[in-house]
């Protein structure tokens, strides 16, 4: 048990949080966060050391255990040799992201129409962060949540970006309407490419699920859809790639 973590209720399930990269994103911006420091007992490279000496001065205790504990701790994912344990940095809810928008002027927002695949979540949400998106939306239902695997693959991020999950996403879109904020939908049937698309305004870039890409309805709530030209032989991007290529495009616009 770390020394000034919280303490969690017996009915409070932790996140895991394993690698180098992400453990090291939570013990810099949410150390109050952290319960439990799991390090791998016979590795000594000095990427895992600094990364202790960092826990050691946040006061935490760090727990030595062998490959193979750390193996069923990160669910056979690839942990470096460390696994923290934290309060789960929980989803926000939509009064939560009205209010983060009124004190935004240029909003920067990634909506995901019902992407299951946790690897394709975590993905979107490390690419959100580095492009600095105000907020990553996503249906409640049907879709990937802030799993050990999302964070993991979002190396960090998870713990930063403001991710809500909403009980409607056509009428969050109407509602981001309303506000000013420009829906941008990518479908591979516009003419209209990615890069032509103003991404000035405030824009919130809408992305479909894997394979079936935007609903109907989804659709439909978009004031513009564009494309991301293909030149190979495949039909389309992974969700988390299209989101990288189109959030740089806004980047590179906006600065």
């Amino acid at each position: 048990m770390s020394k000034r973590g919280k303490k969690p209720s017996k009915d409070t399930e932790l996140a895991r949080v394993y690698g180098l990269h992400a453990a090291e994103a939570v013990l810099q911006g949410r150390p109050e966060a952290v319960v439990r420091v799991h390090a791998q007992d016979n590795r000594q490279d000095l990427r895992l050391g600094s990364l202790l000496e960092i826990a050691t001065n946040l006061g935490l205790l760090i727990e030595r255990c062998d490959s193979e504990q750390l193996d069923k701790l990160s669910h056979n994912e690839r942990h470096q040799g460390v696994c923290i344990e934290v309060m789960p940095n929980q989803p926000r809810t939509e009064q939560e992201l009205w209010q983060l928008l009124d004190n935004i002027s240029l909003p920067l927002l990634l909506v995901l129409d019902g992407v299951q695949d946790p690897h394709n979540l975590g993905a979107c949400l490390r690419s959100a962060d580095a492009a600095g998106v105000h907020a990553v939306i996503a249906p409640r239902d049907r879709a990937a949540g802030l799993t050990a695997t999302a964070r993991k693959v979002a190396t960090g991020a998870a713990e930063f970006v403001p991710f809500f999950q909403v009980s409607n996403l056509s009428r969050c879109l109407q509602q981001l309407q309303t506000r000013g904020i420009w829906r941008i939908g990518t479908d591979g049937e516009t003419d209209v490419m990615y890069s032509d698309c103003d991404f000035k305004e405030p824009t919130a870039l809408v992305l479909g699920s894997e394979g079936k890409g935007l609903r109907r309805l989804t659709r439909e709530h978009c004031d513009q859809l564009v494309a991301i030209p293909m030149a190979g032989t495949v039909q389309s991007l992974n969700v988390s790639v299209a989101a990288g290529v189109c959030l740089f495009e806004a980047v590179r616009q906006r600065s």
